[in-house]
């Protein structure tokens, strides 16, 4: 079989060796690539499925020391797209990179982590696998890709659905800055680290302006996580992405001595973790008027 280790290497030598055969499959009927990824000349597609609305529960990462994958669950859009390789490979990483992406997770040997049955996947496993999101056109597309046993072949599941945004304007930050005490940050982060992605610049950009514009204030930036995983890997992760965004501020010009940066961890939720809409809100970042 091939596996996507092969899918994620350039392999240009075999592809000269196979585009002079004239055995390409045809795509099954009705079906097409989707915008976001462009395949190989050599890919076919065997089978697919388009709907409105479902629910599918992404792996980003390990949960624990049982093999079984920490899900993030994302509703919207979906598309699942089935393909068999006549020869040829694709960057789905790289594809993700360039459109202002990142990897949320990357699982490059045969069932690394267990699944539940959301994907179907028979075994329900990460096969040679990696989960993709990119931030376009105001909304995240979350994407699976997994390698299957049909045609040496793989699949890319893919839920769009409608990015968290800051949409107030800088005065109205100032404001609510000085009548509440604190302004709620969205900024996206790598799963599991405090790498700022690079979507969340304007919202950065904001918050800089923000601070900018009430220049008395002493701000503290608060991390928060949802209460996936442990406590106190939450409270060092939130502390790292305080201070990450507490150095993303002092890059746009706010002085280093009217920051602080702390981390809460789960404690301090503003939502329920039993939802990942709830989640999603508690993973924030709060700058906090002393």
């Amino acid at each position: 079989m091939l596996t996507l280790m092969r899918l994620f290497a350039t392999v240009a030598g075999l592809w000269g060796l196979a585009t002079g055969m004239a055995w390409a499959e045809p795509d099954a009927q009705g079906c097409k690539d989707h915008p976001l990824f462009t395949r190989m000349a050599q890919h076919y597609i065997y089978d697919c499925k388009h709907s409105q609305f479902e629910m599918r529960r992404f792996p980003v990462g390990p949960m624990g020391t049982d093999n079984k994958a920490r899900l993030q669950e994302v509703e919207g859009e979906f598309w699942s797209i089935e393909m068999g390789l006549n020869d040829g490979a694709s960057n789905f990483q790289n594809a993700a990179k360039q459109a202002g992406g990142g990897v949320e997770g990357s699982y490059p040997e045969w069932c690394s982590l267990h699944l539940d049955d959301s994907f179907k996947l028979g075994n329900a496993c990460t096969n040679y696998g990696t989960t993709l999101k990119i931030t376009k056109g105001g909304k995240e597309f979350w994407t699976f890709v997994n390698a299957t046993g049909v045609a040496d072949g793989y699949v890319l599941y893919i839920v769009g659905r409608q990015a968290m945004k800051q949409d107030i304007s800088v005065n109205e930050w100032v404001d609510k800055l000085n009548k509440d005490g604190f302004l709620t940050l969205y900024v996206n982060f790598d799963t599991g680290r405090a790498t700022i992605k690079s979507d969340s610049a304007k919202t950065l950009d904001d918050a800089a302006a923000t601070l900018k514009a009430a220049a008395g204030l002493k701000i503290e930036v608060a991390g928060h996580t949802d209460n996936v995983g442990t406590a106190p890997s939450n409270e060092k992760l939130s502390a790292d992405r305080a201070q990450a965004v507490m150095a993303a501020l002092v890059q746009r010009g706010i002085a280093a001595s009217r920051l602080s940066a702390k981390g809460y961890g789960q404690s301090v939720p503003v939502a329920d973790n039993r939802s990942e809409d709830g989640r999603a809100k508690n993973r924030r970042v709060e700058l906090v008027k002393k």
